[in-house]
């Protein structure tokens, strides 16, 4: 009787301690998964770092150039930003279709990736329709503003961009359409279909669109498209699109 109780006493300690172990290890890991998204997210805004590239919209500056850039990355293509949001990122162009989407601008590994343009597409956004993409990050940074465009209020509000690229040229982009489909949607997802007329890509736009507004766009003129993922949607991808107009 005495061992048996001998026996209980160390079964017992032996499952506290096994329990106060596993508590810390729960503990331990919660504590490192909210490190590791605070960093996730904090990576995926813009640092001062990197800011320093932005082209000034007059061309005037003394500081480093997005050309300079580029020679540290020779996939760098531009840079685009988006009044008012947190869209105001450098953008790259890779050889394979998800080069960047867990790289960074310098081609080092990164969860939140780059916003990049469609390997398919011009670096010269002289084509009729450019696709750029870009990660939902739920605290907006990369392209997780696109989907705040589904509002009619923010769509209202926010209505214009521009688009810098490493050789100097500037283009005006006028917003005028947000859409939401799917991975699959052939028409959206393939900027070489019309490659000299966007007459039924805006078609497609007007017809699918969430929200639009009339600035008088035709199909001759340039469209910019910028898709991000759905939140909670796996294979949902929600597009904002814009028309672009180089700048004199």
């Amino acid at each position: 009787m005495i061992l048996a109780g001998r026996l209980a006493k160390i079964g017992n300690r032996i499952l506290a301690v096994t329990a106060a172990l596993l508590v810390i290890v729960m503990l331990l890991y919660g504590g490192y998964s909210l490190w590791d998204t605070w960093r996730l997210y904090r990576s995926a805004y813009i640092s001062s770092d990197l800011l320093k590239y932005k082209p000034e919209p007059d061309g005037t500056g003394d500081g480093p150039t997005l050309s300079d850039l580029a020679a540290i990355n020779g996939d760098v293509a531009g840079w685009i930003t988006i009044d008012g949001t947190h869209i105001d990122y450098p953008l790259v162009q890779g050889e394979e279709p998800l080069e960047y989407i867990n790289r960074d601008v310098y081609g080092n590994f990164s969860l939140a990736g780059a916003i990049f343009l469609d390997p398919r597409n011009s670096r010269t956004f002289t084509d009729s329709y450019s696709l750029l993409y870009g990660h939902h990050m739920d605290n907006g940074a990369m392209f997780g503003d696109v989907v705040e465009f589904e509002e009619a209020e923010y769509f209202n509000r926010h209505t214009t961009g521009t688009l810098y690229l490493t050789d100097g040229t500037q283009y005006r982009i006028t917003l005028f359409a947000c859409l939401k489909t799917d991975s699959g949607d052939g028409t959206v997802f393939n900027p070489t279909a019309s490659p000299e007329d966007n007459s039924l890509l805006l078609s497609y736009i007007r017809e699918k669109s969430v929200q639009e507004r009339d600035i008088g766009i035709s199909g001759a003129d340039r469209v910019i498209g910028l898709s991000t993922c759905e939140d909670a949607q796996t294979n949902g991808r929600t597009i904002l699109y814009g028309r672009l107009e180089k700048k004199q």
